[in-house]
């Protein structure tokens, strides 16, 4: 089984080689845009030809939110025409498509988690683009998986809790917003529902094949995921502080006394009931992900 890993120098595409070994039955091939650019259709053909991927698993974005305000084609033509590229790639080797997307395609006015159902509604140029890029996948080629998740991060790349650490080793007072909820997601975690799903459906086509049904054989569509529980950024950032025995004076403040170019949703939880229920996985709750994750550091 080949597996065509894209943005694989990126948090979770580092977090999916992490993880690698414990699928031997898996080929990954890892490409950044160096190997491959999405946004680049001809390049994405070029790619696909040379190695045949059952699966790809596309990890690449545009993610730096508030800088999205000022670049607004380039978030674009990352996160909308990237995806709408590798769907009908896709389609052409039918090859089944993993895509990431994000709690930021809401509006954050829910006082209930999200459902897969909600009606999307982006207050932010990030995501915007990102809910054009599920749209076109959406479109072009119905064997995909789009996997909305939501404050991520983990031992790779840049993230809230190294950059809580970081500011920790330079300060002895901090201020963090404590309005805006939602749950943090550990990218290990996430790497491995993405694994499992494949797993799982690489199984059920084989099952089928063997069996000689012709019927679509698996659950494609949209799934929530991130880990368990809620907090806002202040509790994030405190119990990173906790967990690390690190003494620091944190003040909670409200969104408004830190004002951003994007706007972020207040509300962003993420209901996994439809995840949990279509394939053999179990969510840790984020505060023992997040204990994993630090003591890797």
């Amino acid at each position: 089984m080949v597996v065509l890993v894209t943005g694989a120098n990126g948090q979770l595409g580092q977090s999916i080689r992490f993880v690698a070994h414990k699928y031997p039955n898996i080929q990954f091939i890892y490409t950044d845009y160096q190997e491959m650019d999405i946004t680049n259709f001809e390049n994405c053909q070029s790619v696909f030809a040379v190695h045949k991927p059952q699966f790809c698993i596309n990890t690449a974005a545009y993610t730096a939110v508030d800088k999205a305000e000022s670049e607004v084609e380039k978030a674009h033509l990352i996160n909308a025409v990237g995806p709408e590229n590798l769907a009908k790639v896709c389609k052409e080797f039918d090859t089944i498509l993993l895509h990431i997307s994000t709690d930021f395609i809401f509006d954050g006015t829910s006082t209930q988690p999200y459902l897969e159902a909600d009606i999307p509604n982006p207050k932010s140029v990030y995501g915007q683009t990102k809910l054009d890029g599920e749209l076109a996948i959406q479109k072009n080629w119905e064997k995909h998986f789009i996997v909305r998740t939501s404050w991520v991060y983990s031992q790779f790349g840049a993230n809230f809790m190294k950059t809580m650490l970081r500011v920790a080793s330079e300060r002895d007072s901090l201020s963090v917003v404590n309005d805006q909820i939602g749950t943090p997601t550990n990218a290990v975690d996430l790497a491995e529902v993405l694994l499992k799903i494949v797993e799982s459906c690489h199984a059920e086509l084989v099952y089928f094949v063997s069996s000689q049904k012709l019927e679509s054989a698996s659950n494609f569509g949209i799934y929530n995921f991130s880990n368990e529980g809620q907090c806002s950024w202040y509790d994030f950032a405190n119990e990173i502080f906790q967990q690390k025995g690190i003494s620091i004076d944190l003040q909670p403040i409200p969104t408004s006394t830190y004002p951003t170019p994007a706007k972020r949703p207040l509300f962003s939880v993420l209901d996994k009931s439809k995840i949990k229920t279509t394939f053999p996985i179990a969510i840790a709750d984020w505060k023992i992900s997040l204990k994993k994750c630090l003591e890797l550091l």
